[in-house]
């Protein structure tokens, strides 16, 4: 019609727009208005008992009691009664002021309260009537309002006192309305503990004033005098010189007891409750405590004992945090152990446990993390589903950045396809990415795993330097060696450098200092570069990373003037007469801190030859001495290494031995990594992808027929990795034994023995490697070993079991794979087998010698540095001083040291292979030989290698000859020994006498070392005895040898036994036996690493050496071809590492 309708504003409530409503939303729901009622309600009730005790103190019966304007009956004339005079009960006098101010507050308490009782009416009338809290309103308030309607009443008594009981219902709701006002949850303890003292305070109060006034009518008692009684009733010590006269107040005084005994202990009950609930949860970290004091927060998801130990022992390791606190946030209840560990004053001050969830605020406002200095977030590795494990731990992580998105993040991941979810993390280490980069170089570089770990591990270096065995004193002192840093600038070791090259600066820091200098970090460019090489020149900007005892921080510099070095020095030397012609490095750590004894050497110019040996005064075949390093680089004096093995050829030439037929790998990018986050490696590749059929090593396809590892005809020994699932993690082993730095001529064969058939995936992203191949079967299985090459290996890699990493008894989680190891022991005694445990302790099954003396003897040595507080107890058994076993929960201790040292985790992924960075060394080893033996000391070699290579040595793998208690019977008085090493690095005496004796034998050369050495010898045998506990009588060494020669008769023939077993096996499988030889052991051997020993440690045949070796693809650009190494060609097989820059 064309009308248009009118619009109607309509107005919308959260609420009823009713008059009620907004009266139950002002007095109730509302909690800032509501809580301002009740502290109103609060305070009218705390009056009301004020004004209760003034009326008391104003009264006077003696004057007289009655109704209001009556006649007044004298007090006195009843005193001496025995009757009950009710009347002085029932009749107070009440002064005319102070019935006013108590009618007024009457009359507002009675307003409210059926104002509150109109409000909260939900039909059930009676249920409000006949509540206690409206009876004592009703019993305290009614009353006044009739005497101002009957002013005879005004002087009748009131109960006032009652209304202790209803401030005490206030003042919990009231705390109850303040929690919701600021949103806090107070704890449970605090409101219940004031509930009890309120309770005991209204108790006596109640008593006190009841006893008082009921005793008006007996014998009087002033109102002290009754709260006198009742504490001495309530304490149970009822002295008795106070007591009640008439029965109205002795029937109150039982009333009250029963009252209390009631009351008090249901009160009690709940406190204590409370209280063990809260032992259970570990309560709050104070506010004010998170203000003034600095703390970290370690989430985990189960806590096991040794788990926290690691973590306090490493935390606590550092001196700058020992005002820390931890506070450990863990949804499981404390296990028994851990509360005894928590309990002991160390730790109990300092460790605080809260039981909770980082996926809750609240727990994580218990842990104050919004405060906290850092959070450590490990995962579960003993979880059956460890993906399952990282997810939660993802989302802790997730939790806590949401929470507190600038406390730093430190998280530990087991898989590596999880990485990419918590990149935003301040660092992170990936459990099986360095775990099978470990495992990969200890094939290559013997006991990297036991290198990394003991540069990761706090020590001072005092681990076994009470023992008389000089190995294992040294191997201790060394094992304090540790990577710290330091800005080029503010270093005593480094600032005479700067301008210099990195190589040159190293080369002098280590002769000056004995510091090993390992990379730097430009100020401008935040990426660590290992061995950098001669090229990198130094700044003042520079930050320095260094292996040394302790940091220069805390290092003493002595400085010794001798003419007699000064004069002579090296060059005046013909023949080596002991190590102190260098210069001699007493390191003393002690609290921390280290004294260097120094010469005042000077820096000798670039053409100096002091450290040359003149032919003449040696032997006339001497190789050339030790060249000098130059200040600045310069493409003509990087020189072959003497001690590297020759590389006659080209690597893109195949030799004629080859032939036509063998591949030719080229180098590239793997194009197909198996997960997201994976560091891009230059790699030896296959120039064509491999079919997947051709990846089975025991199944013949059309591509070839071969259904044997001897039928490829490998000519490196095979690397065999068993492992249950081929996960992602297993790429990470094959990459480092492909990357592009090693000799394509020394790629070893890699066979993995998988439990379960491995997925598409995998099979697409390794089918691109050379020399790859799988088979499924298992290592208790001899025929899968036998077919898979076991007799062709140089290493095995046994890796833990994701099934097997729980077990109800947490340390049989290993069982399965230590019986299987030992029984590969056995049956194969010339393998080198390194194992992963998921429990470090267990590492003493490795390889178990019942009936070996010094095995106990080191078992003991074990103990006694446990008890001395070593957080390193575990590293003088034999299999991991030696590198065969590995425990990745060592590695932990990789995340927590990182809170102080930010760069640890990148150095370490660089010494793994695991991050390629351009411009960045990489971590290889090289073999002495008797040829190369002239070198004569580590300082020499040092210099040497710095000087031809720029390649920066970092460290020892010694092997020594031991005779074990299995030994065979020509000798059995050599068990329980070790041979002492020739030369100790603090008796230059012993050195020069033993080396002029015998200058052709070493102490791995042969057994008849140590028949040289009979003191040395006896010296050993005596402190293997004795911490066995066996005596060294004549008649106890006579039955001993007896029993030793029935054990090796016994052993010879159960050797013999298990040969013809595996050689029967063979011959079934149709493999020839000619290579399984039985007797070619090295079981009587132990080997240890030496990480940055004294330059005057001197080499011995067969030390391997573990170098930083800089890049080739550094200086491609200058190299016009590829560059030949004349070295020694007596480098033995179990040295990969040769050096490779061909052009690319």
């Amino acid at each position: 019609m064309g009308t248009r309708s009118s619009g109607v504003q309509v107005e919308f409530y959260v609420n009823e727009n009713t008059f009620k409503e907004r009266l139950k939303l002002f007095f109730i729901k509302n909690q800032r208005s509501s809580l301002r009622i009740r502290l109103f309600n609060f305070s009218l009730k705390l009056l009301t008992c004020l004004l209760y005790i003034v009326r008391v103190l104003l009264d006077n019966p003696e004057e007289g009691i009655g109704c209001w304007e009556c006649e007044k009956q004298n007090y006195t004339l009843f005193n001496q009664s025995t009757k009950i005079n009710w009347s002085h009960i029932f009749w107070v006098d009440r002064k005319l002021p102070l019935w006013a101010v108590q009618v007024s507050i009457a009359l507002i308490s009675f307003l409210e309260t059926m104002l509150l009782i109109y409000l909260s009416y939900k039909g059930n009338i009676w249920e409000q009537i006949f509540r206690i809290s409206f009876i004592l309103e009703m019993i305290n308030t009614v009353p006044f309002i009739i005497t101002i309607f009957w002013p005879p009443l005004r002087n009748l008594f009131i109960p006032v006192f009652l209304n202790c009981w209803l401030a005490k219902y206030a003042l919990e709701n009231m705390i109850n309305d303040l929690h919701r006002a600021i949103q806090r949850t107070q704890s449970a303890m605090f409101n219940q503990v004031l509930i009890l003292i309120c309770t005991l305070l209204c108790l006596v109060f109640t008593g006190t004033c009841g006893i008082q006034h009921l005793e008006r009518a007996g014998e009087k008692l002033s109102l002290f005098k009754s709260f006198y009684f009742c504490i001495v009733t309530f304490s149970t010590v009822g002295y008795g010189d106070v007591t009640p006269k008439i029965w109205p107040s002795q029937l109150l005084v039982v009333i009250m007891i029963c009252v209390a005994l009631v009351v008090l202990p249901l009160q009690f009950e709940e406190l204590v409750y409370l209280w063990m609930e809260r032992q259970k949860s570990g309560g709050n970290y104070s506010r004010h405590r998170a203000q003034t004091e600095k703390h970290v927060v370690l989430c985990v998801s189960s806590l096991k004992i040794d788990l926290l130990m690691d973590f306090l022992n490493e935390f606590y390791a550092h001196p700058r945090l020992q005002d820390y606190y931890v506070v450990i946030l863990c949804p499981t209840e404390m296990d028994i152990q851990v509360r005894r560990v928590l309990q002991i004053p160390l730790w109990s001050q300092r460790v605080i446990y809260l039981q909770g969830s980082a996926l809750k605020d609240q727990d994580l406002m218990r842990a104050k993390m919004d405060n906290g200095e850092a959070c450590f977030i490990l995962s579960s590795r003993n979880e059956v589903d460890r993906t399952a494990a990282d997810h939660q731990t993802i989302l802790r992580a997730w939790a806590v950045k949401d929470f507190a998105p600038n406390c730093p993040l430190y998280v530990q991941i087991l898989k590596p396809e999880n990485k990419f979810h918590v990149k935003f993390a301040d660092h992170v280490v990936c459990e099986e990415e360095c775990k099978y980069a470990m495992l990969a170089l200890n094939c290559v570089c013997p006991a990297t795993s036991t290198l990394i770990t003991l540069l990761v591990h706090t020590s001072r270096g005092q681990e076994g330097q009470e023992s008389p065995e000089q190995w294992q004193r040294m191997y201790g002192r060394c094992s304090g060696n540790e990577v710290y840093h330091i800005r080029m600038g503010d270093s005593k070791f480094f600032m005479e450098y700067e301008g210099k090259s990195f190589t040159y600066a190293a080369f002098h820091a280590h002769k000056k200092y004995g510091v090993c200098l390992i990379g730097i970090r430009r100020e401008e460019n935040k990426s660590i570069l290992l061995n950098p090489g001669p090229r990198h020149i130094m700044a003042a900007s520079d930050t320095c990373f260094y292996i040394n005892i302790t940091k220069e921080e805390n290092s003493a510099f002595i400085f010794k003037q001798e003419e007699k070095q000064k004069k002579k020095g090296f060059a005046g030397r013909g023949t080596y007469d002991g190590p102190s012609r260098l210069p001699v490095h007493s390191i003393i750590a002690s609290m921390g801190t280290v004294a260097m004894d120094l010469q005042n050497t000077e820096c000798r110019p670039t053409n100096s030859s002091k450290l040359a040996l003149p032919a003449e005064n040696g032997s006339g075949n001497r190789r050339p001495s030790i060249a000098p390093v130059l200040e600045l680089a310069d493409t003509s004096t990087l020189l072959p290494c003497d001690l590297l093995s020759d590389q006659s050829e080209d690597e893109m030439t195949q030799s004629d031995e080859e032939g036509s037929a063998a591949v030719e790998y080229v180098k590239g990018y793997p194009p197909n990594s198996p997960y997201i986050g994976s560091s891009p490696t230059l790699c030896h590749l296959l120039p064509e992808k491999a079919p997947f059929c051709c990846l089975r090593l025991d199944k013949g396809c059309k591509h070839n027929s071969f259904e044997d590892a001897k039928a490829y005809g490998f000519k490196n020994k095979l690397i065999i990795v068993s492992a249950e699932t081929a996960g992602n993690g297993l790429y990470n082993f094959i990459v480092p034994l492909r990357a592009y730095y090693r000799s394509r001529k020394e790629l070893n064969p890699i066979v993995l023995l998988l439990d379960n058939k491995p997925e598409h995936h995998f099979l697409e992203a390794i089918c691109c490697f050379p020399m790859v191949y799988y088979m499924e079967g298992t290592i208790d299985n001899l025929d899968s070993l036998l077919q898979c090459g076991i007799i062709y290996a140089d290493n095995l890699v046994v890796v833990d079991k994701e099934s097997t990493m729980s077990a109800e008894e947490d340390y049989m989680a290993d069982a399965k794979t230590i019986v299987n190891v030992q029984t590969m022991f056995r049956l194969f005694p010339s393998l080198s087998i390194i194992t992963e445990l998921t429990h470090p302790s267990n590492m003493r099954f490795m390889q178990f010698r019942a009936k070996d003396s010094y095995s106990l003897a080191l078992s003991k040595l074990e103990k006694k540095e446990r008890e001395n507080g070593s957080n390193l107890a575990f590293m003088f058994r034999l299999p991991f001083a030696a590198g065969r076993v590995f425990s990745i929960s060592m590695l932990d201790t990789l995340l927590y040291q990182s809170f102080v040292k930010d760069y640890m985790i990148t150095i370490t992924r660089l010494l793994l292979g695991l991050d390629t960075t351009p411009g960045s060394g990489y971590l290889c080893a090289m073999k002495i030989t008797e040829d190369d033996l002239w070198i004569r000391t580590y300082g020499r070699l040092f210099q040497k290698l710095c000087s031809s290579s720029a390649e920066i040595p970092i460290g020892i793998y010694r092997t020594e000859s031991h005779m074990f208690a299995t030994s065979e019977p020509h000798d059995i008085r050599a068990q329980s020994q070790i041979s002492i090493n020739v030369e100790d690095c603090e008796d230059t005496k012993d050195v020069k006498e033993h080396w002029g004796i015998k200058t052709g034998h070493h102490r791995n050369s042969c057994s008849s070392d140590q028949s040289e050495h009979p003191l040395l010898r006896r010296k050993s045998m005596q402190w293997a005895r004795r911490l066995s506990r066996k005596g060294n009588k004549h008649s106890g060494k006579t039955a001993e040898w007896i029993s030793q020669q029935r054990l090796s008769l016994y052993r010879r023939s159960e050797r013999q036994e298990l040969s013809e077993l595996v050689k029967n096996r063979m011959k079934h499988l149709g493999l020839p036996t000619t290579g399984y030889d039985e007797m070619n052991d090295h079981q009587n051997t132990l080997s240890y690493v030496l990480i940055n020993p004294p330059p005057d440690t001197r080499l011995e045949l067969n030390d391997i050496v573990y170098l930083i070796r800089s890049d080739p693809l550094a200086h491609v650009a200058n190299d016009g071809h590829s560059r030949k190494s004349s070295c020694s060609n007596k480098l033995g097989p179990c040295n990969p590492e040769t050096r490779d820059e061909t052009q690319l």
